[in-house]
């Protein structure tokens, strides 16, 4: 059984939507699926998934005794997929214990599935870093406007300190050399994670090789989401490099999906795009993601070497020119066909460029508080 948490450190990067559609393509395929939503104190994943009203789900089985974890897992209305909800009207659902959260996982790591997908919320909470660490082979999602590039490297940043803390425990002198870079806030803005590794493997080299263990297994993927025109599938080489020099992490591109209008018609409708529209530019993006996923799950993820990470960026690039023309092609069909009209894809244009400008005040914003920063002497 293999777990996959989807996390991507930014709100509306379209998380839950590759959650939703990715379960779904998943179980077409014949596989065993179970989609949980494990974003605690705001989940919906209900409604994207046309499951209507809220049901008893995670919350209901932490605060009633009566209810066991088999309980929550539900049926949903496609062949092999079942569903594990949120209860996001229960409070305090988002600050679950440490004891909740050991059995959460300990259940989630026993289900009778041959994939767990986990949509996880936004933020950098121990919670989500610990529900994202379930596994080695999660799926950091994003978007080309740097706030979202940005957020996706901070992210993994806190993820692998998040490994580094957890490995290093006890009394061992590497434990307080971390907490006192810990109890300063410029120090873990500042923190170099490959130097740091240097220093804790001097200082406790038996707890240093476990890590290092651990971190061969540690193969998350990439899925650049919302893209407009293909160069900017080529943002994704930005954060791959970010997370080799800084972080020493590789990290495997997934795929690229198109934004597309017909998503928010689906929602609107409680239809996932890939049953609203099978051939849409969107789900055909999810279908290979899912293959991709299906063919790796046979795989050594430790195995993954240089050349075939470096082919992985090539084939989201190409991959990103192909949708582009069909994405261009149905644009032109709806045009034609009478479906969609000349005003209509005026206001396409004109919205598209709108979103446009703003993620460009956005970026001119983000930079000028980067360079600020620069400036002072901090750096990522």
């Amino acid at each position: 059984m293999q777990i996959i948490p989807i996390a991507g450190g930014k709100g509306g990067v379209g998380k839950s939507l590759l959650a939703v559609n990715l379960s779904i393509a998943l179980a077409q395929s014949g596989k065993k699926v179970v989609l949980a939503d494990l974003d605690l104190g705001g989940s919906n994943l209900h409604m994207m998934l046309g499951s209507g009203r809220s049901q008893a789900g995670i919350g209901t089985w932490l605060t009633r005794t009566d209810v066991e974890f088999d309980d929550i897992v539900l049926d949903s209305e496609y062949s092999n997929l079942k569903f594990i909800p949120g209860d996001a009207e229960i409070p305090g659902l988002a600050n679950i214990n440490t004891n909740e959260k050991r059995n959460l996982i300990k259940n989630l790591s026993s289900l009778d599935a041959d994939f767990v997908v986990i949509d996880l919320g936004a933020g950098t909470s121990f919670n989500t870093l610990d529900f994202f660490l379930m596994s080695g082979a999660g799926i950091i999602v994003t978007a080309p406007a740097l706030t979202a590039t940005l957020n996706a490297y901070l992210f993994l940043k806190n993820v692998v300190f998040r490994m580094i803390t957890s490995n290093f425990t006890g009394k061992s002198p590497a434990k307080s050399y971390i907490e006192n870079i810990a109890s300063d806030g410029d120090g873990l803005q500042r923190i170099y994670i490959p130097g740091l590794l240097e220093k804790l493997k001097a200082l406790d080299p038996s707890r240093y090789e476990t890590f290092r263990k651990k971190m061969e297994h540690f193969a998350p993927m990439l899925v650049m989401n919302m893209i407009e025109d293909p160069k900017d599938s080529v943002k994704a080489e930005k954060i791959k490099r970010s997370c080799e020099q800084y972080l020493g992490v590789d990290m495997e591109y997934l795929g690229v999906i198109y934004r597309d209008h017909l998503q928010d018609i689906a929602l609107n409708s409680r239809l996932p795009i890939i049953r609203y529209k099978p051939e849409s530019v969107i789900s055909m993006a999810v279908y290979r993601i899912a293959d991709r996923i299906i063919q790796k799950s046979s795989e050594d993820h430790s195995l993954l070497d240089i050349q075939t990470l470096d082919e992985s960026y090539q084939n989201a690039e190409l991959e990103a020119e192909l949708d582009f023309d069909y994405k261009q092609q149905d644009l032109e069909e709806l045009l034609h066909s009478g479906a969609l009209t000349k005003g209509e894809l005026i206001e396409t244009v004109k919205s598209q460029q709108y979103e446009i400008s703003v993620l460009r005040k956005e970026n001119n914003l983000l930079k000028n508080k980067l360079l600020k920063a620069s400036n002072q002497g901090f750096k990522l």
